[in-house]
């Protein structure tokens, strides 16, 4: 297979009782209230190229011209954004790739994130034939690493002021991954 020319088309997941499709105009509103969050401006900020949420929309609807994923979240009956999970740093030379994630403050605690990022690595490793999936999150955010934890994703590491977050300041981060070969995560755990 020639991996240099791969690229990632959109898609749709269902995942229990959410779906996981691209971005669409519709969702603007809800990308807005997002991004005013207090947790997600700390600790998953819209970056400068990310902040019309209109341009946002139109670069991940097509999968970032193929290059990457964003999969936004919604409840299946309802319609509503209830976060989203990108699939970055797509490497197939190298097999492997890396998460983030952001969840709505009115979805957390239901377990959105841990059931969306579980979906979309299946889905790389199945559909994508990729290897290995990592996802890198500050030390200071417990719910990240609990949202790791519960997809089945090991703690690697601990990365010494390695990223400056949405605070200015540089901070520390906890490294996870999970291989093809780990044993599935527990689906009861979310």
């Amino acid at each position: 297979m020639e991996v240099l020319d791969r690229i990632v088309e959109p898609t749709e997941i269902v995942a229990g009782r959410y779906q996981l499709r691209p971005p669409s105009p519709r969702d603007v509103p809800d990308i807005l209230a997002m991004a005013r969050d207090e947790h997600i401006r700390l600790w998953n900020p819209l970056s400068s190229a990310e902040q019309d949420p209109h341009a946002w929309v139109e670069r991940w609807a097509d999968f970032n011209g193929g290059q990457s994923a964003m999969f936004c979240v919604y409840e299946a009956t309802e319609g509503r954004l209830l976060g989203n999970v990108s699939l970055h740093k797509i490497d197939f030379e190298h097999s492997a790739g890396e998460l983030g994630y952001r969840v709505a403050p009115w979805a957390r605690g239901q377990g959105v994130a841990t059931t969306a990022v579980r979906a979309v690595t299946d889905w790389a490793f199945g559909f994508l034939e990729l290897t290995r999936m990592q996802l890198i999150h500050g030390v200071q955010n417990p719910a990240s690493c609990r949202v790791a934890e519960k997809a089945g994703f090991l703690v690697e590491g601990t990365m010494r002021s390695s990223y400056r977050y949405g605070d200015g300041a540089l901070h520390d981060e906890h490294l996870h991954a999970r291989l093809t070969t780990d044993p599935a995560p527990d689906p009861g755990r979310s």
